[in-house]
């Protein structure tokens, strides 16, 4: 069993500075989880406290049942897989695969054999023979993974192994890493800063800031479903939008809102015990945001000046200033879809359920317990909120 618990872990420099605030979490046996969150979060820290390169100041760390603070890296049943690829030049693929377990003392048909199965699973079969200096990048990203399956370990670690390849090959290694995983079935800690590696790979995904774990949970339930305000503006590309605004009127099916231009917009939020002109953040994905004829009019329904367009081929990404509000909403229009102009007015319709409410404290509101549709929040409710 490889599961990985930590309880209460911490690491500090000094008094002064600690890097690790209490980190509570279990992996499960098999599971394949990704760290991520922006430079200087603490995820490699964390990484390499379970790769044991990394002394831990306070808490336990377990590793298949087993207190594991004080053994010894090499005795943890883990591999780790690093940013730079740190192949021997001077060996073949093959030599450098088998390296580490003719240093073990293995007989030369076990490491034979354990090279193949490795280079079989890789699809590197025809490289073994080549030194590191004949491959390309992933080629050799590919040779420091099987370096590392060659050891059977019951834990991968990988911290940030993408991070040197261009934009093609890391969706191609992508693809190969999520089909490692489920051709070994072993447990998996993959750490990055990219987002679109967090949500691709991961089965559950962990959101770090200064040291401590903001969320927990599938890609889906992360992306829409943010806990709070820093996961919300995080993870999404483009981020999610985010307007400050005030309580119209609340109760536990929903929540009236009016933005800073003065638009009352309807939120399916819980909103029991919020009093009128408490202050929130209203936030909606770009995608969920439907564009109308300039002008247009009817519930939740804003307007806005276009002041920036993307064309991406299959979209275009359209960024738009709310009238009163610092920054920009992004929303996306189709491909087959003649993209605004800037400078242009438009009209943004905002679903009711697929918008957000945070509070003060950047924590998110509870769903509302109406459970009709938003045609029936919009208009049933519309006495009473407006």
């Amino acid at each position: 069993m490889a599961q990985i618990s930590l309880k209460n872990i911490v690491k500090r420099y000094d008094e002064r500075h600690t890097v690790i605030h209490g980190v509570d979490l279990d992996i499960a046996d098999g599971e394949f989880v990704v760290f991520v969150g922006p430079s200087g979060c603490g995820k490699s820290t964390l990484l390499r406290m379970i790769a044991g390169l990394e002394d831990i100041s306070g808490g336990e760390l377990h590793i298949g049942g087993r207190l594991a603070n004080d053994v010894a890296p090499a005795r943890r049943g883990l591999a780790m897989v690093f940013q730079s690829y740190a192949l021997y030049p001077h060996m073949t693929v093959f030599e450098n695969m088998a390296f580490a377990l003719k240093l073990a003392g293995h007989k030369a048909a076990e490491v034979k054999a354990a090279v193949g199965r490795a280079a079989a699973i890789l699809q590197i079969e025809p490289l073994l023979g080549r030194k590191p200096k004949d491959l390309s990048g992933g080629q050799r990203q590919r040779v420091a993974i099987g370096r590392a399956i060659v050891r059977k370990p019951q834990v991968f670690l990988f911290d940030e192994p993408l991070s040197n390849l261009d934009a093609s090959l890391r969706v191609q290694m992508r693809v190969e890493i999520s089909r490692l995983h489920r051709e070994l079935r072993t447990t998996m800690v993959y750490v990055t800063h990219d987002q679109v590696e967090a949500m691709t790979l991961g089965q559950r995904i962990v959101v770090f800031n200064g040291g401590r774990i903001e969320q927990v949970g599938t890609p889906h339930e992360l992306y829409n479903h943010p806990g709070n305000l820093f996961v919300a503006g995080f993870l999404g590309a483009p981020k999610m939008n985010l307007v400050a605004c005030r309580v119209l009127a609340a109760d536990a099916a929903g929540v009236r809102v009016r933005l800073p231009d003065g638009a009352a917009v309807a939120v399916a939020a819980d909103g029991a015990g919020l009093a009128a002109g408490t202050p929130l953040t209203l936030g909606v994905r770009a995608e969920h945001i439907a564009s109308r004829a300039p002008g247009a009019a009817g519930a939740n329904v804003v307007a806005a000046g276009v002041g920036h367009v993307e064309y991406l081929g299959d979209q275009s990404l359209v960024y738009a200033a709310l009238d009163g509000a610092p920054g920009l909403l992004a929303f996306r229009q189709p491909a087959d879809a003649a993209p605004p102009l800037p400078g242009q007015r438009v009209a943004l319709h905002l679903p009711p359920r697929r918008c957000l409410l945070f509070d003060d404290a950047g924590l998110a509101l509870p769903r509302g317990a109406d459970a009709g549709g938003d045609a029936a929040l919009l208009s049933d409710r519309a006495a009473q909120f407006m």
